[in-house]
């Protein structure tokens, strides 16, 4: 392989963030887009949990957790400083994303995709979801970013999440997340590198001729 090779989906909150890491480290991959439905033998082969981003380097390992395709991304080239908190350490940046992963998404899942689930109240995942963005809101109040006033790591990783909350319902939005997460989540929506991972793509197929992300010529 010349490049890696990134399986990924666009609506992916979990491939958003490993594009947006790979975007901006200018770590140029080979893009395999999928359909869930429809999964490329290959990418089952070599990561048979079935999930994106997946991403195999030329040497054969596979990283298929979408964190750590950011972190391998950003220790090849952070050019805007992800990996530094302006008030804070990259633990910090970590364990505040742990933190969405754990208190966070399960009651976005339970309330976004409520019939997945057996005996859940989507109202009350909602609520508890809803706190948790409080917290977040409280962080937001004294700055433009999670971490001061800089964009970094913490930032990326998680606001694929709250937009994934923000779209269950837009007729709520405004209503139900707090101003300064609002605001936070809007503007970074406006923002590179979000605006430049969303180009669409064709479902990847084998004989395909190679799709290079982030695509320089353009």
């Amino acid at each position: 392989m010349d490049t890696p090779v990134l399986y990924s989906f666009r609506r992916c909150p979990y491939a958003m963030r490993a594009r947006m890491a790979i975007y901006v480290s200018n770590q140029q991959v080979t893009l395999r887009e999928i359909v869930l439905r429809d999964k490329p033998d290959h990418m089952l082969e070599i990561s048979p949990k079935g999930t994106v981003p997946v991403l195999q380097l030329q040497d054969g390992k596979v990283v298929d957790e979408s964190l750590d395709v950011m972190l391998w991304a950003l220790s090849k080239n952070d050019p805007e400083g992800w990996l530094e908190a302006e008030n804070g350490s990259k633990e910090d940046m970590l364990a505040l994303i742990k933190a969405t992963e754990t208190d966070f998404k399960p009651h976005l899942d339970r309330f976004k995709y409520s019939t997945r689930y057996e005996d859940v109240d989507p109202a009350k995942h909602q609520n508890l979801a809803r706190d948790f963005l409080g917290h977040l809101n409280g962080r937001l109040a004294n700055g433009r970013s999670l971490f001061g006033e800089k964009r970094a790591l913490a930032d990326y990783a998680i606001m694929p999440f709250v937009r994934q909350y923000a779209n269950a319902d837009r007729a709520w939005r405004e209503e139900k997340i707090h101003p300064h997460t609002l605001r936070w989540l809007d503007e970074m929506l406006e923002e590179e590198p979000f605006t430049r991972i969303m180009q669409k793509f064709q479902q990847w197929k084998p004989e395909d001729t190679v799709t290079l992300f982030p695509d320089n010529s353009l």
